[in-house]
């Protein structure tokens, strides 16, 4: 059951938290958000404050060794969480009324935020992205790049809102603001490309379409990240681990990196995450993002004016530990020597609200009770976190219809919108689509090949063969960083003989998957067709194989040549590698 629903004459709803037909001024949604707010902050026990200002990460429901996450709202008293592994839309949506019954239950009833990395494409790590949940699916945003159409970004946004408000996620962790300089990097797939001009434009479109005009009762509010900029890697290494713990800037163009923030910024976006890794050579204070007075308070609140809720990135302090799994180390690069209690302190004196991943309130509790910290700094963080909870509308009503959730999580106009953006992100890079009607193929499903003509399984019987590549990486070691795409961008040499060999049998289309600038230097003269993908469904791919849909993208990112010419390129400069295969906004134009 959920908690009682009242309404004010004029049909406004408001939660009966008393069950006597009263309500507190913070319930009351006829008067103004700062009031309601400063009348719950007033209310608020230093345990309460503390509380609010963890973020951690919830299951609906246990699954395997994590516990659900229940007892984090009825005993420490935490009201936000990043989802992770999603169920079908009516489970999730039954989860959510679920989490608001346990905090409606509590003494000031403050409702619960659920947040989530992206959920609507094709890739799945479970440190950044998701996939499945029955949600429409459209191509990585680096594909919403490759569209160049800022208005079909604002539409696609606008069905992820509608998707995730109708399961109750109503904080997206993302978009990511971070440029694609620097090719090796495993992250670029989640960027809008290597160009500060095309990202700003598509992250403005992105926030719009999730946002709205302005936060309300119908809007998912972006944590967009990862502030200052966290593209420019040092040798391309991620900052989830230790290899990645600096941002490089030997070229001066720490500026460049900020203005698909600023973009974010003048489009409204609710809340921020700084990066994980040091910005070395920036000026700076060298230690993370996370622990960076000089990039929160100094450049993020001072100079840029931002006054949303600033989250860490998650489990910078603590690690995280996966019972009977593994425990991954905190990353709190530059301040590795401190004690817990003293990384919690920085944290809070360089500006963020939020210790994202973080679940224990003693966290900050002893950092008050030590004298570092006062209560009056909770305060400022506490009110930005209320406010985003009263902007959303979740004090009024913050439950969700399971039946409702199932009709609009996953439409055909939905899904139908997610393969229009699929379409629209294939970028044709070389040769000519091709008719066949015996095919052969490596990497796309038979079953959807028979659609389009008769599937051999030797390429001598074919008169065409349709090949997908996955973008070449470097494999890790590790239960996390092995999801972690990174380091050389170049085939193996058998690859590239054994896609030669197809080729000399049989006009060959060679589809390249590209969550990173693949170098396709030796593939490309061996393609009848060539094809760049950021996300796409095999039905596409194979429409534009076949010539039965144009191919309108453009690249959003140079090729580079080869891996030497990255390794000599710079990484926080845009398109530094020299003589690329394929440069920025590349397109083969139509009936050429």
């Amino acid at each position: 059951m959920t908690t009682p629903l009242l309404r004010h004459t004029d049909g406004t709803p408001f939660r009966d938290l008393n069950h006597n037909g009263t309500m507190e001024p913070y319930e009351d949604p006829r008067l103004p958000v700062e009031e309601r707010v400063e009348d719950l902050l007033a209310r608020m026990t230093v345990e309460e404050k503390a509380a609010q200002m963890l973020h951690g990460r919830m299951l609906p429901g246990h699954q395997g060794p994590f516990p659900s996450g229940d007892h984090l709202i009825t005993e420490r008293g935490l009201t936000a969480f990043g989802m992770m592994a999603v169920p079908d839309a009516r489970t999730m949506a039954e989860w959510n009324n679920h989490v608001q019954d346990l905090a409606a239950a509590a003494r000031l009833g403050i409702p619960v935020t659920l947040a989530s990395d992206p959920r609507h494409g094709f890739t799945t790590n479970p440190a950044t992205a998701f996939s499945g949940g029955g949600f429409s699916t459209g191509p990585e945003p680096i594909g919403l790049a490759a569209t160049d159409d800022a208005e079909l970004v604002r539409r696609y946004a606008d069905l992820i809102r509608r998707e995730l408000c109708a399961v109750g996620i109503r904080v997206a962790i993302h978009p990511m603001a971070d440029l694609a300089t620097e090719p090796r990097w495993a992250r670029i797939s989640g960027t809008f490309g290597e160009d500060p001009e095309r990202a700003s434009r598509m992250i403005t479109a992105y926030i719009e379409g999730l946002q709205g005009e302005r936060i309300g009762p119908d809007s998912v509010a972006c944590m967009t990240k990862h502030f200052p900029g966290g593209g420019p890697q040092a040798g391309g290494e991620d900052s989830h681990f230790a290899a990645g713990r600096r941002l490089a800037y030997p070229g001066g163009e720490f500026e460049t990196h900020l203005r698909p923030f600023e973009a974010a910024f003048a489009a409204g976006t609710a809340q921020i995450m700084p990066a994980y890794a040091i910005p070395s050579g920036s000026g700076l204070t060298e230690v993370g993002a996370n622990f960076n007075r000089d990039v929160i308070t100094g450049l993020l609140r001072g100079k840029y004016g931002f006054d949303g809720v600033v989250c860490t990135d998650f489990n910078a302090i603590t690690g995280m530990e996966i019972p009977g799994l593994v425990a991954l180390p905190p990353r709190h690069w530059g301040v590795e020597e401190l004690s817990v209690a003293e990384q919690v302190v920085l944290t809070l004196e360089a500006g963020a609200d939020q210790l994202g991943g973080e679940t224990d309130p003693e966290l900050i509790l002893g950092a008050v009770r030590s004298g570092a910290v006062t209560e009056a700094r909770l305060d400022e963080s506490v009110r930005r976190i209320l406010r985003d909870k009263f902007r959303l509308g979740l004090f009024d009503d913050p439950y969700v219809d399971p039946d409702a959730a199932a009709e609009l999580v996953g439409t055909p106009d939905g899904r139908a919108l997610g393969v229009e953006a699929q379409r629209r992100s294939l970028v044709h890079l070389a040769g000519s689509p091709r008719n066949g009607t015996r095919l052969y193929v490596e990497g796309v499903d038979p079953a959807v090949a028979a659609g389009y003509g008769t599937v051999v399984e030797d390429p001598a019987r074919a008169d065409l063969a349709v090949v997908r590549l996955a973008t070449p990486y470097e494999r890790r070691e590790g239960m996390l960083e092995r999801h972690f795409h990174g380091g050389s961008l170049e085939f193996e040499p058998a690859e590239v003989d054994r896609v030669a060999a197809l080729a000399a049998v049989v006009p060959t289309v060679v589809v390249a998957q590209l969550e990173r600038p693949a170098v396709l230097t030796p593939i490309a003269p061996h393609a009848a067709l060539l094809i760049g993908e950021f996300g796409a469904a095999d039905e596409v791919v194979l429409d534009a194989a076949l010539g039965r849909g144009p191919m309108t993208g453009s690249l959003p990112f140079d090729l580079p040549v080869s891996d030497a010419a990255v390794a000599e390129s710079r990484e926080d400069v845009p398109f530094d590698t020299r003589a690329p295969l394929f440069r920025f906004g590349h397109r083969v134009a139509d009936g050429n």
